[in-house]
């Protein structure tokens, strides 16, 4: 007995969809039937286009937050009811199970809410080439699947799953850095490593250790914990302030939770904002053209440093599009990087004479290790290399439980009338923090630019119930004001209506 779905239905129904980063949603709306679903989905979609059969293999892994082995499980389930073979990596960042996939030839999927509260959880879909794209999207949307009778009247399995043998795609994933950079790359310099509860920790560890560098643990943790590298939390630049005052590290080192975001402290502990890392990461790579999100820092333009910069929307997906299109304009070495610091290599490049291999996927490894190894490279500390770019400061912070109607129906409203009607309203709102509005860029969300040179750019994030502002200014002082001021006027018109 079989049970018909439509994927779109499905999608409505459970409030499971796609975002920016592949299928999120509530852990208690993601039972295992939609994982499964959703799986099938996926596989179908990709046996359309020619990268899936009966008999091929799919890699899956996942991060550590409490309901990830069993959403594991219902996609493990889903593969062998496709007829497919599992390569179960276990616990591992997003980018080893992605560069495994590639490596292999095979499509590969992350369980991973990346850095959202653990009450939230998600599946992010790679092909057997790159992450799934927005047409993939659409196809996998476009879906009706046949449901076999394994599930409870709860959406749950009924019966416990077999276990896969474990993948080893770590190792690969570490000596794919280690080949690159050599042994001795990080010889000298000591390092903290920030653990909490990402994937990739003992990795980031072993990487050290590997490259000749001291590793020295910092804050593991058994419960979930949050990072968002994008909106750091007071508790983490704090504790960055007092590790690196009490234990003189030349750096520490953390991701987000799947590990695909890099966050970077200096040797004062300062976290390094993920768009600037980007930057030094492209020039330590010598890379000449970057694909990039209309939210990251402007100084990629102003220090001359690269052939071309393409601004796309906000997304790996776009940022991949970007990617592609200047390959096919004939650019040599191409990469792109986000605001929360994942850095996707779209072209081999080749370090003193080792060549490290595209990998077209956020990863938050290179930018620091590319980062750490210019700066000992070079003799100085990452301060003094930051120091180097453009003065462009940014700085980002979210409304939470901000629902997504609420956040377009405000930027609908600030769009209302004349381009003259909208930079009045602009600057009537906002005003008495940047000045006169003088032009907006409507690339994703609605980013106001302002006649003294700052920023405020508002967006509905694509994965939660939250608004995303993105502010920019030439300290990193007035960026973090801007920024606190534009929500608290939000905050002020919503609760006035």
């Amino acid at each position: 007995m079989t049970d018909t779905v439509s994927i779109a239905d499905l999608m409505i129904q459970s409030g499971v969809a796609f975002g920016t980063s592949g299928a999120r949603g509530l852990v208690v709306a993601m039972t295992d039937r939609v994982c499964f679903a959703y799986s099938c989905a996926f596989l179908q979609h990709l046996s359309s286009i020619g990268q899936f059969a009966p008999g091929r293999h799919v890699a899956i892994a996942g991060d550590l937050r409490p309901s990830t082995p069993r959403i594991m499980a219902a996609c493990a389930a889903a593969i062998r009811h496709m007829g497919g073979e599992v390569d179960n990596c276990g616990f591992v960042p997003s980018p080893a199970v992605a560069a495994h996939g590639f490596a292999n030839d095979i499509p590969s999927l992350m369980v991973t809410g990346s850095h959202i509260p653990d009450d939230r959880n998600g599946i992010k879909f790679n092909r057997t080439d790159g992450e799934v794209l927005k047409p993939d999207e659409q196809g996998i949307r476009a879906q009706s699947v046949d449901l076999p009778d394994l599930f409870d009247d709860q959406g749950m399995l009924k019966d416990a799953q077999p276990a896969s043998p474990l993948i080893d795609a770590a190792t690969p994933y570490i000596a794919r850095y280690v080949d690159a950079f050599g042994a001795q790359a990080l010889s000298g310099m000591k390092l903290g490593v920030y653990e909490h509860s990402a994937v990739g920790r003992d990795i980031l560890v072993a990487l050290v250790e590997a490259l000749g560098g001291e590793a020295v643990s910092l804050g593991r943790s058994e419960k979930f914990i949050p990072v968002d590298t994008e909106a750091v939390r007071p508790e983490d630049q704090q504790l960055a302030r007092e590790w690196a005052a009490e234990l003189e590290l030349d750096a520490i080192l953390s991701t987000d939770g799947d590990s695909d975001r890099p966050l970077l402290a200096d040797e004062s502990g300062a976290w390094m904002r993920g768009d600037v890392l980007g930057i030094l990461c492209a020039r330590a790579l010598g890379i000449r053209a970057v694909a990039t999100p209309v939210s990251c820092n402007s100084a990629v333009e102003l220090s001359g440093l690269f052939d071309a910069v393409r601004r796309t929307r906000i997304g790996s997906p776009f940022v991949i599009e970007a990617m592609d299109a200047l390959i096919d304009e004939g650019q040599a070495s191409v990469c792109g990087y986000e605001a929360n610091g994942g850095f996707l290599l779209a072209t081999p490049v080749t370090i003193e004479g080792r060549e490290l291999g595209a990998l077209p996927t956020r990863d938050a490894v290179l930018p620091i290790l590319a980062t750490l190894v210019d700066a000992r490279r070079q003799g100085v500390a990452l301060s003094t290399l930051l120091a180097q770019l453009p003065a462009r400061y940014t700085f980002s912070e979210r409304l939470q439980n901000y629902p997504t109607t609420q956040s377009q129906a405000l930027i609908a409203h600030l769009e209302e009338g004349s381009e003259a009607d909208i930079l009045a309203r602009l600057t009537g709102m906002f005003g008495s923090l940047a000045g006169e509005a003088d032009g907006v860029d409507r690339t994703d969300g609605l980013r106001i630019h302002f006649k003294g040179g700052d920023i405020i750019h508002l967006r509905p994030s694509g994965n939660a119930p939250e608004l995303r502002c993105y502010t920019e200014s030439d300290t990193a002082e007035r960026a973090a004001q801007i920024n606190g001021g534009a929500l608290a006027l939000v905050g002020q018109q919503s609760a006035t209506g």
